[in-house]
């Protein structure tokens, strides 16, 4: 190869260099505003930590943000360049050109094959943060007693997964750790527990999908998945974040909200159409909510600055995820990808893009040193994150075998279950206005589910009846 030849690719490793570059020297400027001396060992995390904690949490999103740009600064400088001057389309095909190829024109997939391009599926309406249900193949009848099992596996392995990942992320994010001095301490990165969620699951989708290896090829541009994981890893931060200052049981009737943001962002991105029963649901689940809000007033972290503090980083989650949704379902719509190729590539770029925050702020010294010094703090992490892999596993599983009906269902059951343990391992206390907001949740999200596959079935039989047109 020419030397002429190698100058694209030196141009390309010149972008992050240099990016890398400016982004250290004005993480330098940062710490010194936060008051670190150029020789002082704290790192930029230590320093934004020890600011007013009602308020901390604005400057750690900036910090994290900070973070993020270096990935998206260069990737954005390499995809304008690659536009200007054609570079995907020269002779010399370097592993850098492969690299860049597969991110913006998505010629190769995770598992490596090219078969037959992919037929697009259907838009079919599904539930809510949860990908469109795989096309059924051709697989003998299963019997009742057969089918029965399978449900109870679901069942099962949704309950457990989900209801260990909620136990741990609360007791992580809100209890104190010992060492071995017996010194207490709170644990408080959750960008460091989002990146540890992320890896794990990357790593337990590339392994699945060598196993099960897809019959058809991945077509879509590794870039379109970094949207999904921004805000995806943006609604995780908020979530964890948002426990420092409102309760478990708050958090999770907070989720079944999220219907209303999706809704909006459904009708902002994709021109979406709602039925008069998905309207009535969402005002229901509000007003349930807002009692619930009501009727937990009085406990420890509802304090005016906290009270507040902690519904601005719910709604913050909240529309960060939905945004996730409605992202992945046109990507679905769009390449008709795998939900575990989806999963991968939503998790391979949130691994990449809280490492770069995490380096950039100290974070991961920071939080490994916590470790070394708090074991308990180790078991409950790594519990944390295979519970985290495990449960998206077994969602894409009970879709695929059951349909979205059955799951929604299942993680209705799995909400009431967690505010249930939650309030009986960590005390929380809820006044009866409180658990008549949870039973208006509930109750608005069975009517929806109900009323959305009677409405399926509806369509189903006038399809049915509709008189065939001579051929």
């Amino acid at each position: 190869m020419s030397n002429a030849n190698r100058v694209p690719d030196i141009i390309i490793c010149g972008f992050f260099v240099l990016t890398l570059l400016v982004i250290h020297f004005f993480s330098d400027i940062l710490r010194t505003a936060l008051g670190g001396d150029y020789d002082s060992h704290r790192t930029l995390s230590q320093l934004v930590d020890a600011q007013a904690k009602e308020y901390s949490w604005i400057l750690k999103l900036l910090v994290n943000c900070f973070g993020y740009s270096c990935v998206f600064v260069p990737g954005f400088l390499i995809y304008k360049y690659v536009q200007r001057t054609n570079y995907l389309e020269k002779s010399d095909k370097t592993y850098i050109h492969a690299a860049v190829s597969l991110c913006i024109n998505g010629n190769t997939g995770f598992d490596g094959e090219r078969d037959e391009p992919l037929q697009k599926t259907g838009g079919e309406s599904v539930v809510v943060g949860t990908p469109p249900p795989a096309q059924k193949a051709t697989t003998p009848k299963r019997t009742t007693s057969q089918e029965a099992i399978l449900l109870i596996w679901c069942f099962g392995g949704l309950m457990i997964s989900y209801l260990t990942w909620g136990v741990l992320q609360e007791k992580i994010m809100t209890q104190e750790y010992y060492n071995f001095e017996g010194v207490k301490t709170h644990f408080k990165d959750s960008q460091f527990l989002v990146f540890s969620n992320r890896f794990l699951a990357f790593i337990v989708a590339c392994i699945v999908l060598q196993y099960k290896r897809p019959m058809t090829r991945h077509k879509a541009p590794l870039y379109k998945y970094s949207f999904a994981s921004f805000s995806n890893i943006m609604s995780a931060w908020f979530q964890y974040e948002a426990l420092k200052f409102v309760n478990f049981p708050t958090q999770v009737l907070a989720k079944s909200c999220k219907i209303i943001p999706v809704m909006l962002m459904g009708k902002i991105l994709s021109k979406n159409k709602y039925q008069c029963y998905e309207y009535f649901t969402a005002i229901l689940i509000s007003l349930g909510m807002v009692f619930f809000m009501m009727g937990s007033a009085n406990s420890d972290k509802a304090n005016g600055v906290t009270t507040i503090t902690g519904i601005v980083l719910l709604a913050m989650y909240m529309i960060f995820d939905s945004f996730t949704a409605n992202w992945q379902g046109d990507l679905f719509k769009a390449y008709a990808m795998t939900p575990l190729q989806m999963m991968c590539g939503v998790n391979l770029f949130s691994t990449i893009f809280t490492a770069a925050s995490l380096s950039v702020q100290g974070g991961f010294m920071d939080s490994l040193t916590f470790a070394t010094e708090h074991p308990k703090f180790v078991f409950d992490i790594v519990i944390l994150s295979i519970s985290s892999a495990v449960g998206q596993l077994f969602i894409f599983y009970t879709i695929s075998v059951f349909g979205p009906v059955v799951f929604t269902i299942i993680m209705t059951l799995r909400q009431a279950t967690a505010i249930l343990l939650s309030c009986l391992i960590y005390h929380h206390s809820i006044s009866v206005l409180g658990i008549l907001g949870v039973m208006v949740v509930f109750v608005a999200i069975f009517i929806r589910v109900y009323c959305n596959q009677r409405l399926k079935q509806m369509r189903k039989r006038a399809e049915a009846h509709k008189p065939k047109m001579a051929v």
